[in-house]
């Protein structure tokens, strides 16, 4: 199949015709040809004990059509100890190229099952590797790092916008070669739990100003999103809003924005790109999806997880009746194998940053 749009929320075939697995993904420019690159969760049915499969990449001319570049970073089967192992929570990979070195630079979030999140730091001299670890299951500042988002300024010098997890975000300088970070950083958006707690960062930069897209933190169950601008990388940040407009769901359309891509060939187009990890919620949900009672039993769910005052047990709401299970949105299975995209232009109104939904759209109707 061949397109020539883009449109959010429909499953997305490669050249093909395979579902594209590259979630948590990103685009990097390389010449005249875009890459896009993710997780690849094509083996993760629900009881295979199967987080993910590799990293995957694409790649594209146009954005529309994406030819099937591989598993640039694969699964370590062997070694159950390894991040890459198919049993490790090993997510939201981000690359950035160094020019002092030449090298790309990969990092890898991973949760570990003992509840801490750490690090794993990699490099090729190809976009489509091979990729060699040079350090794995760090702690960056001591820190439990998850979501988070690599930034390159233009004069070289690397950033790395990290989720504390359940505590805040952090701004760290990375040392010259981007494979660690210096020990300069600095906090923002401090809030006491989930589901106020801000992750999934996804940063961009426009007219002088550093623009940063988050979420609220309710598991896949999506939530609304908040943009924020600074003047600097290190803040202070400013809160504008909600960018998803007219979205009644209070679910971001159903989606969480992972990052922005400046398309390099257009003056002013910036491409949210988001995953849609739950395709079937309005389906399950009906009306209470689309009036937001669903996202608000969700949130009130995460309240009680992880309020510090109440004891709250996820396991004894799991043996609850079908009825509660399905007021804490518990009864929705999550195959993240069949999880889609939303790309969405970025539309600008001042200093706000706003997200329309669009059934389609094209590349070619931006200058």
């Amino acid at each position: 199949m061949t397109y020539n749009s883009i449109r959010p929320g429909q499953t997305w075939l490669d050249t093909n015709g395979m579902r594209i697995q590259a979630h948590g993904g990103s685009i990097i420019t390389v010449g005249d040809t875009f890459y896009w690159y993710g997780e690849n969760k094509e083996k993760t049915k629900p009881g295979s004990g199967i987080w993910h499969w590799g990293v995957k990449c694409y790649a594209s001319k146009d954005l529309y059509n994406w030819e099937d570049k591989g598993i640039i970073i694969p699964p370590i089967e062997e070694d159950e100890s390894s991040p890459l192992h198919p049993s490790q929570f090993m997510d939201r990979p981000h690359i950035i190229f160094n020019e002092k070195t030449g090298k790309f630079v990969c990092w890898l979030k991973v949760m570990k099952k003992e509840g801490t999140q750490e690090s794993t730091v990699l490099t090729s001299d190809d976009i489509l590797g091979p990729y060699t670890v040079v350090q794995s299951d760090i702690r960056p500042l001591n820190m439990s790092a998850g979501d988070f988002d690599l930034v390159v300024s233009p004069d070289g010098k690397g950033y790395y916008y990290f989720e504390r997890v359940h505590s805040e975000m952090i701004c760290a300088d990375l040392t010259d070669d981007f494979l660690d970070v210096t020990g300069y950083y600095s906090t923002h958006f401090p809030n006491i739990q989930p589901p106020y707690v801000r992750e999934a960062p996804a940063y961009f930069y426009r007219k002088g100003l550093h623009y940063m897209i988050t979420s609220g933190t309710t598991g896949y169950h999506p939530n609304p999103s908040e943009v924020a601008c600074s003047r600097t990388f290190h803040g202070p940040w400013r809160i504008l809003g909600n960018p998803h407009t007219d979205d009644s769901s209070c679910t971001s359309f159903n989606s969480q924005v992972t990052s922005v891509f400046k398309h390099p060939f257009k003056k002013d187009l910036y491409i949210a790109l988001a995953d849609r990890w739950l395709p079937r919620l309005p389906e399950v949900a009906k009306e209470d999806f689309y009036n937001g009672n669903r996202y608000r039993t969700a949130d009130k769910r995460f309240k009680l997880m992880f309020d510090p005052e109440k004891e709250f047990v996820l396991d004894t709401v799991d043996k609850e009746t079908d009825i509660e299970r399905q007021e804490y949105g518990l009864s929705l299975e999550v195959d993240t194998s069949l999880a889609d995209y939303v790309w969405l232009p970025i539309r600008f109104d001042g200093e706000m940053a706003y997200l329309d939904w669009k059934d389609e759209w094209k590349v070619e109707d931006y200058d």
